[in-house]
């Protein structure tokens, strides 16, 4: 699983995110609510954790599964934690190769007329970096 850091760059960097039955994610909230709350990992399931379309755009509503007093969020107000197969798929043509290192991962995209490599001892960080280096290179 890629680091809030990874995701919150990512976001920052212009990643848009379509909740989906399996997606990841962390609270950002306001400091007033416990730091606990922020850092934990939740899954969006129809059962329990559900994208909702409101006027507004898309909420999360929490199915009173949750210890704490949360209805809904924002969709604005989580930081989505794509999985290793969701990161491949966003690098879509770019993505030549995933290599096992002796230590490491290494993903190899191809940019233009240009091949940038990406390690990390975790494969999906190793996508990730290599998405938001993409993203970043495309704005």
């Amino acid at each position: 699983m890629i680091t809030r850091e990874l995701a919150v760059a990512l976001r920052e960097a212009g990643l848009v995110w379509h909740p989906a039955s399996g997606d990841r994610f962390q609270l950002d909230l306001p400091e007033d609510v416990e730091p606990e709350v922020e850092a934990e990992t939740f899954t969006v399931s129809e059962m329990t954790i559900e994208a909702r379309r409101t006027p507004r755009g898309t909420d999360l509503a929490f199915n009173g599964t949750t210890e704490w007093a949360l209805d809904a969020v924002e969709l604005a107000d989580a930081v989505w934690l794509p999985r290793e197969d969701q990161l491949r798929e966003l690098l879509r043509g770019t993505f030549r190769h995933l290599t096992r290192l002796e230590d490491t991962f290494e993903v190899e995209i191809q940019l233009a007329h240009e091949t940038l490599r990406f390690e990390h001892p975790d494969p999906a960080e190793a996508y990730g970096r290599a998405l938001l280096e993409l993203i970043s290179r495309s704005l």
